[in-house]
């Protein structure tokens, strides 16, 4: 009697076996801020422990790249800020993509609301730090608290359980990547050097390169390197941040799959019946199934749209690899010698404290009240003025893109030191406080 192969799977059964790899994202978010959490303390007991010595040596190893008479030399510190977190960055850009199409900023009225939030959330940090160290030469850390760290602040809102409204999660959400924008455009107008056009012209090269293959329909991630090396090195000569060379290119990732001629749920039903047939034969060469396999995977690989993609395959790698090196390799502050009884370290350390914790909740509730009072939105379905609230709240822990921002707004070691203690300080407030208003509220 002849083997009866099973059943084709049905496309909604295939489609959300395709996504599946979206859900483990978002549950990576959960995860990676605690793995933050242990790289940042790692850190800080590694720079005031007696081999404290070798936490700068070791960050300020000099590697070099050549080819021929060409060679580069660059810290290991720069590496992980200026090249790695480029990839950081392709990821929130292509974020900020996929939110532009279909999420939380796809139109106006779901956007009015977080992007309100999110620009109390930036002004109310810069107005307080701002106030506290007018006419000094901290003023130019204003910057350093208008951001917030989206794994990070999911991360403890996930600590929170079941009990939080999906709607509050993806307040924060919407609001934290509008934050990224924000931050993204500060560090790009006022934290950029003179121009060098012709670093310019070479970064528009590699962003043509990048229209002309995806115009070609090329979607080998691998064939993008090259432009975006370009795009990256246009920037480091241009004097504006390499990194932002990740955004532009998530922002370029396409939102939709290349039409082929073969629909992929065709390609996967007809691949499916090639290998359950090979699968049939009793004495088949395993490398004869391999192949459809390899199609299985591929067609189900390109249900998924290009910018999901991105995220999906960069973003555990971001979450627990570049993040958690940013962490070890900036967070190491050494507390001997750091004197915050000094007016100006003072000043830093206390404006960024009163600006997280107080200047962040402050912002976002009052631009949210005023929205809603003038009719202008309305809070989302299952969000209460106490979940805008732990919104705020859990909107001051700026961490990573706090501290990212402090090493281009102070060259003063000193002052570079209380930005990052201060950063790091008024973070674990913002969550605990968060942790405590979650758990009365809900």
């Amino acid at each position: 009697m002849p083997k009866k192969h099973p059943a084709i799977p049905r496309p909604q059964a295939l489609t959300e076996g395709a996504l599946s790899a979206l859900e483990r994202f978002s549950r990576i978010e959960a995860v990676s801020g605690i793995v933050l959490l242990l790289a940042a303390i790692a850190a800080l007991i590694w720079a005031n422990s007696p081999a404290a010595a070798s936490y700068e040596h070791f960050w300020n190893t000099p590697i070099t790249l050549g080819l021929g008479d060409f060679s580069v030399s660059r810290s290991l510190h720069f590496l992980v800020n200026d090249g790695l977190m480029t990839i950081f960055f392709l990821v929130v850009g292509a974020e900020i993509r996929q939110e532009i199409k279909d999420g939380a900023l796809a139109n106006l009225k779901l956007a009015t609301l977080p992007l309100g939030a999110a620009l109390g959330g930036v002004v109310m940090p810069a107005i307080i730090y701002t106030a506290l160290n007018h006419g000094t030469a901290a003023a130019s850390g204003w910057a350093v608290p208008t951001a917030t760290d989206i794994a990070f602040a999911v991360g403890v809102l996930a600590l929170l359980g079941k009990s939080i409204p999906s709607g509050v999660r993806v307040l924060l959400l919407a609001l934290a990547i509008i934050d990224d924008i924000v931050a993204i455009l500060i560090i790009a107008v006022f934290f950029t050097a003179s121009l060098d056009y012709m670093g310019l012209v070479v970064a528009a090269g590699g962003l043509a390169l990048v229209l002309v293959f995806q115009r070609m329909g090329i979607s080998k991630a691998a064939i993008y390197l090259l432009p975006g090396a370009i795009v990256w090195f246009g920037l480091l000569k241009t004097g504006v941040h390499p990194t932002l060379a990740g955004v532009i290119l998530g922002l370029m990732t396409p939102v939709s799959s290349k039409p082929t001629t073969e629909r992929p749920l065709d390609t996967i039903g007809r691949t499916f019946n090639e290998l359950m047939d090979r699968l049939s034969r009793p004495a088949e060469d395993s490398h004869q199934v391999a192949k459809p396999l390899k199609q299985l995977r591929e067609a189900q690989r390109e249900l998924m749209p290009p910018v999901q993609r991105v995220q999906s395959a960069l973003h555990p790698w971001v979450a627990f690899g570049v993040m958690p090196l940013f962490a070890l390799a900036n967070a190491g502050v050494s507390l001997q010698g750091l004197n915050l009884e000094h007016p100006l370290p003072h000043g830093v350390f206390m404006g960024v404290i009163f600006a997280l914790v107080i200047g962040k909740p402050l912002g976002v509730m009052l631009a949210s009240i005023t929205l809603v009072k003038l009719n202008i939105c309305k809070l989302p379905d299952g969000v209460t003025w106490s979940g805008v609230g732990l919104v705020g709240l859990l909107a001051g822990i700026g961490f990573t893109m706090s501290i990212f921002i402090s090493s281009l707004a102070f060259s003063d070691p000193e002052l570079l030191a209380a930005a990052k203690l201060s950063v790091l300080t008024a973070s674990t407030v913002a969550a605990v406080i968060g942790l405590s208003w979650g758990k009365l509220k809900f």
